[in-house]
């Protein structure tokens, strides 16, 4: 059986389709429309195939119970655009796209984001249960919920957008931003508020840095009276702050999943899983668009050591928002200026860093401290190399393990053979408040656009 799972409606729509307990595919519709954070599902994005037409349909929320509570918010009733045969809670589905795609039997799951239906923190407990003959069932019960107008998330969104980023999108610039300032100010009583709305100009004299940093400071403190909640020693995070990596390495004693896509794209595979309540097989988050053919390696090494920029486009895309090798911009991480070439191709801010992808075997000897596959913590750096650590000396590391699926292991491989060095500058093959490349068009597009050769 096939079994489509959608989500879509508020930002970042996605899809996923499971053929019994294998994703065959997922998709960021973003990619597809070319609207960041886009919304709705786009038709593109649907699979062509008669091979891979769903038996059954499942969506990521209860739309009924999610516009009651947009009206009681102000906001405008929301038509979903496809039927389904089934409809989920919202934090239902983030919790189960957690659970189902874990290595874990039995754990927690906290999902922290800015609005479910009502919902805006759950914690879940999920447990496998064997019963005779081998017959295994999983269970997911809600344990406690927080409910709107309460939200870490709307408080986070509305923040950053009062530092004048924008919102549900480049909350990942105020967690960075937060380093270079202070936090003075006390949001605790923020937090009830309609943040839908914003929080308006307050504190209209204070240093956007030291806003960021007040609001990372509250985030991190519930994010740990969360968790202490969470008795058991296995935790999955999910939701949209799950991203909040900074914060996400604060927490102590844990062995922690977070799914790649926790936010509302993800919760498509969570929709799915729901249909038929047993295990995925997670193979990595190589589930998108696949570019066929095989770059060169050698000639991809030897750009870089020619201290050029280079774009690889190959395979599946990423299902997630980060960039893990099939969709990436590569550079030597080497070279301080480094950073400033890459800011001014992808257009974002001089201060900010990019992530290191290191071969797996040499991780502890260049960094310290929490770091997986997937970027989704922060670890203290050994060694100085200013394009890929961040002011107070840490780097969002990507570990980059054998086999993990992408072709930027082989390409880290042969550089360490060339140079010494176990690891590149990675960072998403995008410009700023645009999608990811996603097909060979798009990878030619930027190779004009951005004059960086695409390989």
């Amino acid at each position: 059986m096939i079994i489509l799972g959608m989500s879509e409606g508020y930002h970042d729509a996605g899809l996923c389709l499971l053929e019994d307990d294998k994703i065959i595919y997922a998709s960021h519709s973003e990619r597809y429309s070319g609207v960041k954070n886009d919304s709705k599902l786009h038709h593109s994005q649907f699979p062509k195939s008669k091979r891979y037409q769903p038996d059954v349909k499942a969506f990521y929320e209860k739309p009924f119970r999610k516009n009651l509570r947009r009206l009681y918010a102000g906001q405008s009733w929301q038509k979903v655009s496809q039927k389904c045969d089934y409809y989920f809670g919202h934090h239902e589905t983030h919790a189960a796209a957690g659970f189902y795609t874990s290595p874990f039997d039995d754990c927690n799951i906290l999902v922290i984001d800015a609005i479910g239906e009502w919902d805006t923190i759950s914690i879940w407990e999920a447990k496998t249960v064997k019963k005779h003959l081998g017959h295994v069932t999983h269970k997911l019960k809600k344990i406690k919920s927080w409910k709107y107008p309460y939200s870490l998330g709307l408080l986070y969104s509305a923040m950053t957008e009062r530092i004048g980023l924008k919102p549900n999108e480049e909350e990942y610039i105020t967690m960075g931003m937060a380093a270079f300032g202070e936090p003075v100010y006390d949001l605790d009583p923020l937090l009830w508020l309609n943040n839908h709305r914003g929080v308006g100009n307050i504190w209209s004299g204070a240093k956007n840095e030291d806003l960021a940093a007040s609001v990372q400071a509250l985030y991190e403190k519930e994010l740990l009276k969360l968790v202490s909640k969470c008795p058991h020693e296995n935790l999955i995070l999910m939701g949209g702050c799950a991203l909040n990596c900074v914060a996400n390495s604060k927490i102590k004693g844990k062995n922690i999943w977070i799914m790649p896509s926790p936010g509302d794209a993800g919760s498509s595979i969570g929709a799915a899983a729901l249909v038929r309540k047993r295990k995925i097989k997670w193979d990595g988050p190589y589930l998108g668009y696949q570019i066929l053919g095989r770059p060169n390696v050698n000639d991809i090494v030897s750009k870089l050591i020619d201290g050029e920029i280079v774009g690889v486009a190959h395979g599946k895309a990423e299902f997630g928002p980060r960039a893990l090798g099939n969709r990436s911009l590569l550079a030597d991480p080497r070279d301080d200026s480094m950073k400033d070439k890459v800011n001014e191709i992808k257009r974002r801010q001089k201060f900010r860093p990019f992530a290191p992808a290191i071969l797996e075997e040499y991780a502890d000897e260049y960094f310290e401290g929490p770091m997986n596959e997937y970027m989704q913590f922060v670890a203290k750096a050994k060694h100085d190399y200013s394009s890929v650590t961040h002011i107070d000396g840490t780097a969002r590391v990507q570990v980059v393990r054998k086999n993990c699926g992408s072709i930027i292991r082989d390409i880290l491989e042969e550089w360490y053979d060339s140079t010494g060095c176990p690891m590149l500058l990675n960072t998403s093959l995008n410009i700023r408040g645009k999608p990811m490349v996603n097909t060979v068009d798009d990878a030619k597009e930027f190779e004009k656009k951005y004059n960086v050769q695409v390989f």
